[in-house]
């Protein structure tokens, strides 16, 4: 049966829908030996032949991970500078899985990678909402007021941010621990975010997707994500068998 390619391509877990949107401008998909460039064209994955930069495009099984991504590990899948990358951590994970969303270089914490385009397109899509929470050490004591601008939304780059739930978890000396959880994700927003009212990030850590917690997965380590716990993300019913994988 014939479907969008962007669709395809997300399914193969080539990419996600955007991504694939750019992988096809850039003339880098063909169907049948022919380049596609056009958003509306439809294929059928079990009749055309259909590749990216001349690799044929597998549908292999899906595989979920959480990650609890280190400080000074890249969110890319290659870097000219040879930095450490996340899928370096990926030990004894044969597919090709591509992180959901990005973390800083600098930012720790819960970094959840995949080969399901659709899944990756549903978490990172804004009109689905999907909470992201994170633990910013920040310079100095926020005031309410303070906190309550960034609950209400403050601009930053020219936006205004969505509204965001915020809480102070604990005070410590010249810094506070403060639990904030938005479900945008723009580039290093966070830390602008707390910037913008005057209290630098001094260390940035995102501790869940949805209701799906790092817990006391060790830095650096990744676990097997099941049915249940991709629920925990949001109600998303998929079909998959889990790898026995050690690390």
């Amino acid at each position: 049966m014939e479907e969008r390619l962007q669709k395809i391509l997300a399914k193969a877990g080539i990419a996600s829908r955007r991504q694939a949107e750019q992988l096809i401008r850039a003339g880098r998909i063909r169907i049948n030996d022919q380049v596609v460039v056009e958003m509306g064209c439809k294929a059928d994955p079990v009749r055309d032949r259909i590749t990216c930069d001349g690799k044929p495009i597998d549908f292999e099984e899906k595989i979920y991970v959480l990650l609890n991504k280190p400080a000074g590990y890249v969110t890319t899948l290659a870097d000219p500078q040879g930095r450490p990358m996340v899928s370096d951590l990926l030990t004894g994970i044969e597919e090709r899985l591509f992180p959901v969303g990005r973390l800083d270089l600098d930012t720790e914490g819960a970094l959840l990678m995949t080969n399901d385009g659709e899944l990756a397109n549903r978490i990172l899509h804004p009109r689905f909402e999907v909470n992201k929470t994170y633990e910013a050490l920040v310079a100095g004591f926020p005031a309410r007021e303070k906190l309550a601008l960034l609950e209400q939304g403050i601009v930053i780059d020219g936006i205004k941010t969505r509204p965001a739930r915020v809480r102070v978890l604990q005070r410590r000396s010249g810094a506070s621990l403060v639990e904030i959880v938005i479900h945008e994700g723009k580039k290093r927003q966070v830390r602008k975010m707390f910037q913008a009212v005057d209290h630098r990030v001094l260390h940035l850590k995102r501790t869940a997707y949805g209701q799906l917690y790092l817990g006391h997965l060790p830095l650096g380590k990744f676990k097997i994500l099941s049915s249940d716990d991709l629920k925990k993300i949001f109600s998303y019913k998929i079909p998959f068998t889990i790898k026995n994988i050690t690390d």
